[in-house]
């Protein structure tokens, strides 16, 4: 089997959003948890959250960077 630039890009993209998929599903959950504990604390949850959820997303959106950059580059 051949290892062509096709399934490299394909196997990062596959592996770095793996990581920010299973994070973003840990910090909904633990979010709503806090909110089902404590509702008056909904402002400080949810602001810290959606921060928690771009900075995760952003490693998604470097894995399909590193993706794209190895099917057209090599």
């Amino acid at each position: 089997m051949e290892i062509t630039p096709d399934l490299v890009a394909g196997l990062t993209i596959a592996l770095g959003s793996l990581g920010p998929a299973m994070a973003i599903g840990k910090l909904a959950s633990a979010a709503m948890e806090a909110l089902g504990r404590n509702p008056e604390a909904e402002r400080a949850v949810s602001t810290n959250l959606i921060i928690s959820l771009a900075f995760t997303e952003a490693i998604a959106i470097y894995a399909l960077v590193v993706a794209l950059a190895v099917k057209f580059v090599s």
